[in-house]
């Protein structure tokens, strides 16, 4: 049995600079992991392949990123995978946090293992940018600047641990949707878009404009972030829903989640930790 943890990540920094004629949009973005939330996969040999996740909402045919890493692999190594793939889900769905991308490549790094490594570096990191933008980054180690479409990964020195509460509604938002409506879209009276500073990085992300424009909790709750003593700097992750806040000291966090739940939201999901 082989055992991976996948974990989630951060967009430090989320610029959208322009539509690409391939129906893409062009990014520069910093992505940090946050190695203390994680799902797990278990791969076991058997007769034949097989996926099951803990977590029933989800799909678990050729729609699940899992199954179709693995179909990609099969066809890229010209074999067949006889293994049953177990998906424990800790991470969010929908929730800007990369946990199916994580999963994919995750997938792909442990049948590789279960094959012997009978794919190089390279041929996995194009199976994994033909499965989504986000995939390739999970494949390195640390933080990186992803370009392009998200695929075209630089590594960089990893910014120092950051203390950080992530807070989740229970809505999702689909992130082609945050994409569609990025060039059309206008930023809401009251809410802070600008760069924030903390040491070394400006937080950033050009899809708080189209997301929070849509959904206006998602603004109003980076604004209460922003206003509370707790907090140095407050972003949305990637297309959302996941609100961050960078924190004076993880030992506020408890007491910050609680707040937001009391005065927000009772059913905000939460997780604090440190970035990778």
């Amino acid at each position: 049995m082989i055992t991976l943890h996948a974990p989630a990540k951060l967009n430090l920094s989320l610029r959208v600079l322009s539509k690409r004629q391939d129906g893409f949009h062009e990014l520069d973005t910093l992505m940090v992991k946050l190695p203390g939330l994680a799902d797990t996969l278990e791969f076991h040999e058997a007769e034949e392949f097989s996926f099951r996740c803990s977590d029933s909402s989800l799909p678990a045919g050729d729609e699940n990123l899992v199954v179709r890493a693995a179909r990609a692999y099969e066809a890229a190594a010209a074999l067949q995978c006889r293994c049953c793939i177990s998906l424990t889900k800790t991470i969010p769905h929908g929730a800007g946090l990369g946990g199916g991308s994580s999963d994919a490549a995750m997938t792909l790094l442990g049948l590789n293992q279960l094959h012997g490594f009978r794919l190089t570096v390279n041929e996995l990191h194009g199976i994994a940018a033909s499965l989504g933008s986000d995939v390739p980054f999970f494949l390195t180690a640390g933080a990186s600047r992803c370009t392009g479409r998200g695929e075209i990964i630089q590594p960089v020195p990893s910014p120092p641990p950051l203390p950080v509460l992530l807070l989740k509604p229970s809505f999702s938002v689909a992130t082609p949707d945050a994409y569609k409506r990025w060039s059309s879209s206008q930023e809401l009276p009251g809410i802070r878009y600008r760069p924030q500073l903390i040491p070394d990085i400006f937080l950033l992300n050009d899809l708080e404009r189209p997301v929070f424009e849509k959904h206006r909790f998602l603004a109003e709750l980076k604004q209460w972030l922003l206003e509370r003593r707790e907090t140095v700097a407050a972003l949305m992750s990637g297309s959302g829903s996941t609100v961050f806040a960078v924190l004076h000291d993880l030992s506020d966090a408890p007491a910050l989640a609680a707040a937001a739940r009391m005065e927000l939201d009772p059913g905000l999901w939460h997780w604090a930790g440190f970035t990778e």
